[in-house]
């Protein structure tokens, strides 16, 4: 599948890219919750997390190139798990570690725009 066709119409795809990488959210939240898989409840939330985001990644995967893909899902997973982790988790977060953590966002957003359909088309 050509790179054009790959682009068009795969809003689905990053759909099911963002819910995975909410669920990679809840599965790192929910191991740290866990305290080494020794809290019945949050053990079973992590396994649960953890299904989700295989496979909401595989079905994004189909359609998205496996590098961005990856890249997106990991980069908003240790976003998100680091920010909720502060709140929810009372887990320091510095502003230098603040700093980068938005570097990881600026990439994301840039490997978003980077897979849009008129960027494609002028390469």
């Amino acid at each position: 599948m050509d790179t054009l066709q790959k682009t068009q119409g795969n809003g689905g795809a990053w759909g099911m890219l963002m819910l995975a990488s909410a669920f990679e959210i809840g599965y790192a939240l929910s191991v740290g919750g866990s305290q080494a898989f020794t809290i019945p409840s949050w053990s079973i939330a992590a396994v649960v997390f953890f299904l989700l985001t295989l496979y909401f990644l595989s079905a994004a995967l189909r359609t998205i190139d496996v590098g961005i893909g990856y890249a997106v899902w990991a980069g908003i997973g240790s976003v998100g798990a680091a920010v909720f982790g502060s709140f929810l988790l009372d887990q320091p977060l510095t502003l230098i570690q603040a700093v980068w953590l938005g570097v990881i966002i600026a990439g994301v957003v840039w490997l978003k725009l980077a897979d849009s359909p008129k960027l494609a088309a002028t390469a």
